[in-house]
């Protein structure tokens, strides 16, 4: 009997690479996303040491609060600009997700198929083995039930 082929072997192939292209696509997104959450972080903590130290100083000066608020804009608008790229991102990684989950899926249905046409090769390989096997000792056995006539 010959060997195992799955004709669909490239197929195969092709979608695992794609699963592999679509997984790394998921991994940039999520790593972009996490970026920004580490940004908005960093900007939270610069505009709560700001806070504490200008209130830690004595005297305060009319230009250092005024410094304090010209910041706390910044650190708003700045934290609205991060919520908003979030909010992109997280719609983007959403979306890849989608699209790695469904690269996943046909590569696990042509990796299926493979399993179950393999199934049936090793059957038919089985019942093949288990022919050659009982009319080998058929053989045997009739040549020695000859030569014992």
């Amino acid at each position: 009997m010959k060997a195992f082929q799955f004709p669909l072997e490239k197929a195969l192939d092709w979608r695992r690479v794609q699963l592999e292209l679509e997984e790394a696509r998921y991994k940039q997104q999520a790593a972009a996303l996490a970026g920004l959450d580490r940004q908005r972080a960093e900007v939270e903590a610069s505009g709560i040491r700001a806070e504490i130290e200008v209130r830690e100083w004595r005297p305060i000066a009319a230009g250092d609060l005024t410094a304090l608020g010209s910041f706390r804009q910044y650190v708003k608008s700045r934290e609205s600009e991060i919520a908003r790229l979030r909010f992109e991102a997280a719609q983007k990684l959403a979306e890849q997700q989608k699209v790695m989950l469904e690269a996943r899926r046909r590569c696990r249905l042509l990796e299926r198929l493979k399993e179950h046409r393999l199934t049936e090769w090793t059957a038919e390989r089985d019942r093949e083995v288990e022919e050659i096997a009982a009319e080998s000792y058929l053989a045997c056995w009739s040549r020695r039930r000859t030569s014992t006539l």
